[in-house]
């Protein structure tokens, strides 16, 4: 039994990871925690405050008793507002906390991107523009080539909660470009899981999504690789090729 843990924040799209560990079909267990978020905001301040290290240490207690292997904060926005090196010591300071490999939802996208070999990627964001412009620059400084971002101007996790298949593809749909080799949707408020094939049949390109690839990256970080068609590329690619020398 691999067991990974997850720091979600608030309550939004949480029952994503519980049909995500339906899909997975293996010995995984998916041990969801959630945050207090303060003000529930897309707002660069809130989401500062959302991702600070008192907040995500505090469920970290409860992650340990369950057994997780590894974990990982949950949150796009929550990581990236805070620029690469700012991201970088949120993950330091919550492996720190917790004594296990940790990441969080802004590295599983610039790490899946890779995975899925998407030289060049289009945002569709729920976020206001200047949120998803944050994104932009965080893959930008991953190395990865954004050709289109699209905001969507929600304020709330609550509301990207309440979005169901039809509102998903149509952001999928308005955010992708031409020249995009993947879509990407990063935010874990919204309800992925069950669209991922969906999505990718529609746009006929790899679709990442925030609480698809926050799992992958608990997986790669436990070491796991599980095949699971229904949760659509990433999760049934053969890995990248390492040349060695």
């Amino acid at each position: 039994m691999t067991a990974l843990g997850f720091l979600y924040p608030g309550h939004s799209a949480e029952d994503d990871y519980p049909r995500m560990e339906q899909m997975l079909g293996s010995d995984v267990r998916l041990q969801v925690v959630h945050t207090d978020i303060g003000e529930d905001a897309h707002r660069v301040d809130a989401l500062l405050e959302m991702g600070s290290a008192a907040r995500l240490a505090a469920g970290v207690e409860e992650l340990r008793l369950s057994g997780a292997e590894a974990v990982v904060w949950a949150c796009t926005s929550g990581s990236f507002v805070r620029g690469w090196e700012g991201a970088h010591d949120q993950v330091r300071d919550l492996a720190r906390a917790a004594g296990l490999p940790a990441s969080s939802t802004s590295f599983a996208f610039a790490h899946a991107v890779r995975e899925v070999g998407a030289a060049r990627v289009a945002i569709a964001a729920t976020y206001p523009d200047d949120v998803a412009g944050h994104f932009s620059a965080f893959l930008k400084s991953a190395g990865v080539e954004v050709v289109a971002v699209r905001g969507s101007g929600v304020i709330t996790a609550a509301e990207v909660g309440t979005w169901g298949r039809d509102e998903v593809l149509a952001l999928a749909r308005d955010g992708d470009h031409p020249d995009a080799r993947a879509v990407l949707l990063p935010d874990t408020a919204l309800h992925t899981a069950a669209y991922v094939r969906d999505l990718e049949a529609a746009l006929g390109k790899p679709v990442l999504t925030a609480n698809q690839v926050t799992v992958w990256e608990a997986l790669r970080l436990a070491e796991r690789r599980v095949n699971a068609p229904e949760l659509g590329s990433l999760f049934t690619k053969e890995p990248l090729v390492q040349v060695r020398g």
